[in-house]
């Protein structure tokens, strides 16, 4: 036996899509119920666990075997709930993953929906979501249904679950070796596995009070819209809207959280002005990131799988799981550990009577939940503007890789190349450093007005004849970032016409094989454009790939240009960097705990410096000379951002 693939029916009380795998598998009534397997790509056969059948012995020795390679479909579900049957920790070395594959391959990930991608002859069956919510969830009154309450079911729960393994059968043998995987990579994935089972701490009291606060601030808001509308239900957006409109004249359109921002409320009656911002307290759905801590947190206090390794298919960056790590709102209150000391006390009357929007605050508290354990200490390190720094060492663009290495602010670099003034942050022209920063921020993709409103152009109040000239003025003092849309949309047409491969800056290849297009970065790993080809769209040769929409959810063709490839290709080089990073820390025996963008919170000894970890950031990439990379760290009992 060299290979063996695996699918597994489960039972919890638990709700695995609110509370995530690792407290999932901790709850008491986790059951094992089925046990589907293939012998090397051979017929599926499945064990009744449920109804007293036992995994053969021959079976029992190969999960144990490190010359058997199992293979699972999300292996991490199979290696942790077997680690709970079984007893002790599966090494995931003797893992593989189809999911993976698929991933890195640029297809969706889900089982369905490869399959049809895929045309597999044997497609995941349809029926299991009603056949799991049957036996993997409770009943109504929150016990478990045997086989015996419908054997019919039960049956077709059977060949669901062997279904499952005959589907990863087809897509092991599609998949397997489509795409070239550095052995680092390999090892990224397993530092990956090891940072969501190691978890982070979160101060479970400290959470519950924030909720409680929440909870009691959203009573009186809500008291208070009564008192100033007259409305029984001021929540109601349709008698809201009318009542506004009844006062100011003002036909609002939606009352969604943008359309909030972009209302201008300086001439409006101080009742509605003031309604508005009870609205916008009562819709701050970051605070329900308490909630999604307190759904996943297990039993010793710790918060398991919150990112997803390969979430994002064209650069294989991670994915925020369960709290979201990847959209966590921003602290700026100078007073945060006093404000984050109330909270923890729950002196809600003080916390209110200082921070007149409680919610916001709140929102602002919600990375200090994380902390580390006694005795231990957070150090966070990040790098600074590691995206320009990345684009700029592709393209060869001097100046800007200058300003990094000369230690330079380098949005007051750009706001002076581009004005031709000096600017300083807090000296002379410091007004023009912010149109530095948003256009080094906006524009480094082939984008133009549109993307300098998308990151707040018009909050900042700049007209749009100003912003055509910002970005005007960007790409004229970046000529070679703007020469390497060009030469990336080039090469990329040139590959996909003569299937011939076409390398550029940096060594960064396109090539074409089994129908997908290759991009191969300077760190040997590939990013993948499925069953991409040239199109003539409105008259215009345009390049279009296969995708999974992140918004609705279906697979379907894309366009790309070349704007678009550089940000892939930027950030794909820029997640590497990090993994890097992270095979670093792990090496020198640190446990990094959760990471966010290019940012890694390591929870360490007081006695280790944090000068330790930005030393392991400013190390030189062997596969990246000349790109100028620091760390900048600090320490902490609780998560923020310095």
């Amino acid at each position: 036996m060299k290979n063996l693939l695996i699918d597994i029916e489960t039972y919890s009380d638990e709700k695995l899509s609110d509370c995530g795998i690792y407290r999932y598998v901790e709850s008491d009534a986790f059951r094992v119920l089925l046990f589907a397997y293939s012998v090397d790509f051979g017929p599926a056969r499945i064990v009744d666990l449920a109804q007293g059948e036992h995994i053969p012995d021959e079976i029992r020795r190969a999960i144990f075997d490190p010359n058997v390679v199992k293979i699972a479909h999300n292996a991490v579900f199979e290696i942790t709930c077997l680690s709970k049957f079984f007893g002790e920790l599966l090494d995931p070395h003797q893992w593989d993953d189809t999911m993976v594959w698929a991933s890195r391959l640029g297809f969706p990930a889900q089982l369905a929906t490869l399959g049809r991608v895929l045309g597999l002859e044997k497609e995941k069956l349809e029926t299991g979501s009603a056949l799991i919510r049957f036996f993997s969830c409770p009943d109504k009154n929150g016990q478990q249904r045997l086989p015996s309450a419908d054997l019919d079911r039960w049956t077709q729960f059977k060949e669901y679950c062997l279904r499952d393994v005959d589907s990863e059968v087809e897509v092991a043998e599609k998949l397997s070796g489509r795409v070239e995987v550095p052995d680092w990579e390999r090892e990224v994935w397993l530092q990956d596995f090891y940072i969501n089972h190691r978890g982070v701490a979160v101060d479970v009291p400290f959470v519950r009070n924030a909720i409680a606060f929440r909870e009691r601030y959203n009573s009186e808001l809500k008291e208070e819209a009564k008192r100033i509308t007259g409305l029984e239900n001021p929540n109601s957006v349709a008698q809201l809207k009318a009542w506004i409109q009844q006062r100011t004249g003002i036909k609002l359109d939606s009352l969604n959280k943008k359309s909030l921002e972009d209302i201008d409320m300086k001439y409006m009656p101080r009742s509605v002005q003031r309604m508005l911002e009870i609205r916008r307290s009562l819709g701050k759905t970051s605070l329900a990131k308490y909630d999604a801590m307190l759904n996943c947190v297990c039993r010793d206090s710790r918060v398991r799988g919150l990112t997803q390794y390969y979430g994002a298919a064209q650069t294989g960056r991670w994915a925020g799981r369960l709290v979201q790590l990847q959209n966590l709102p921003q602290n700026h209150l100078e007073s945060l550990g006093y404000a984050r000391q109330l909270v923890a006390q729950g002196d809600y009357e003080t916390f209110s009577f200082l921070y007149d929007d409680v919610s916001a605050t709140l929102s602002e508290l919600i990375r200090t939940a994380f902390v580390p354990d006694a005795g231990r200490q957070f150090i966070v390190c990040d790098f600074s503007a590691i995206e320009a720094r990345v684009i700029a060492w592709i393209a060869g663009e001097r100046w800007v890789l200058e300003t990094f290495l000369n230690g330079g602010d380098i949005y007051c670099a750009t706001a002076s190349r581009m004005f031709g003034v000096p600017v300083e942050k807090h000296g002379q022209n410091a007004e023009l450093r912010q149109k530095g920063k948003i256009a080094t921020l906006a524009l480094g993709y082939q984008g133009g007005v549109g993307a300098l409103k998308a990151m707040g152009g018009e909050r900042m109040g700049l007209p749009e004849d100003e912003m055509r000239r910002i970005v005007r003025l960007w790409r004229d003092s970046n000529p070679h970032i703007v020469r390497l849309w060009s030469i990336v949309e080039k090469a990329a047409k040139s590959c996909l016409r003569s299937g011939k491969s076409v390398t550029v800056n940096r060594g960064v290849t396109f090539y074409k094989e089994h129908g997908c297009m290759f991009i191969k970065l300077p760190s040997g790993r590939s990013i993948a454009y499925p069953r991409a080809k040239i199109e003539e769209v409105d008259d215009e040769e345009r390049i279009t790939y296969e995708r999974m929409n992140q918004e609705t959810h279906k697979w379907e063709r894309a366009e790309t240009y070349g704007g678009k490839l550089t940000e892939n290709i930027v950030q794909a080089t820029a997640r590497d960097v990090l993994a890097l990073i992270l095979l670093r820390e792990r090496a020198a025996n640190l446990d990094v705990v959760f990471h966010v963008h290019d940012e890694t919170i390591t929870e360490a000894p007081l006695s280790v410096e944090p000068s330790l970890v930005e030393s392991i950031f400013g190390e030189p990439i062997p596969w990246a000379p000349g790109l100028p990379l620091k760390g900048a760290s600090y320490t902490g009992q609780y998560y923020y951002k310095d």
